[in-house]
This record gives C-alpha cells, structure tokens and sequence, in this order.
C-alpha cells in the first residue's frame, strides 16, 4: 500500500460458519477473507488505494508533457496491460470534456526512475495533480469515469 494511503473497501464481512467436523471454522476466516474480497473487488473497479502524496509536487518536465491549467491526469502504463487500455480511454474521455485537464501517460518500463521515485507498484497506476503539480489523489487499477470525475474535484 502506498505510503499515506488508505484502502477503501465496499464490503469487508467476515461470513459467520458455525465449526467443522475437525472442530475449525469453515470457510475462509478473517483477514484472508477481506483480502479476497478487497482483490475481487478491486478487479471490478469498486475498491481503489487512494492518498496523498505528502504534497510530492512534480514538474511537467519530469513528466514528459505539459501540466494541465487546472489539472493533469498522469497514468502509468506498461506494454502488455490490459486495463492500462482501457484506463487510457477513460482518462482521455475525462480529459478531453472538462477544460483545462490533461492526460499524460508514461510508459513505467522506461521511466522507472519516475516510478521508483513515486513508488508506483503497479500499472495502471493513475495520479491526480493540481494545477501546481501537487499529487492530491492516486489510484491503482481501471478507474471508472465518475471516480476520475469525482478527484479532480480535489484538483480544481
């Protein structure tokens, strides 16, 4: 987990099973239970890991690309991932209809000086910036359009 980041999780209930014939609780209990779930969950675009980067600021020329006038969408990508597509589109889409917002992808496997820096740790890995370049939001995994919607909020 990101450091300052919290994991938002829909639906973490441990299922109540009375005892086994050898006497343990059935099914799986208890933490490994929440990480399935956060897993599954996280597969389906419901749950992310979302924080601060301790006010981390970054410059358009680190990043490849121009920040935004009021925010940038910044999305670290690999060749061979899947949801990293589809991500693209729906940052480009989110981009492209609030003003003053640009989408910048970054392929990890050549910036891993980037990526270590910001410890990213997987792709897609998205990060919102103010107009400043201040991180006030990351993601990792597909993000849903509304939850792109709803951090920029944060940004403008």
């Amino acid at each position: 987990m990101p450091r300052g980041g919290e994991i938002l999780v829909t639906s973490a209930r441990v299922p109540e099973r009375g005892p086994s014939r050898t006497g343990a609780r059935g099914g799986i209990t208890g933490p490994a239970w929440v990480l399935v779930t956060t897993e599954d969950e996280r597969r389906n675009g419901r749950v992310r890991v979302r924080g601060r980067d301790d006010g981390r600021r970054l410059e358009a020329a680190s990043l490849g690309g121009e920040l935004g006038e009021r925010a940038t969408l910044v999305q670290f990508s690999s060749a061979f991932c899947a949801p990293c597509r589809a991500t693209r589109r729906v940052l480009g889409e989110v981009a492209a209809m609030v003003p003053g917002v640009t989408h910048v992808e970054i392929d990890a496997e050549a910036r891993l000086d980037l990526v270590r820096e910001l410890e990213v740790l997987k792709t897609p890995t998205v990060l919102v910036l103010d107009a400043e370049g201040r991180v006030v939001r990351r993601a990792t995994g597909q993000p849903r359009k509304a939850d792109v919607i709803a951090a920029l909020g944060e940004a403008v």
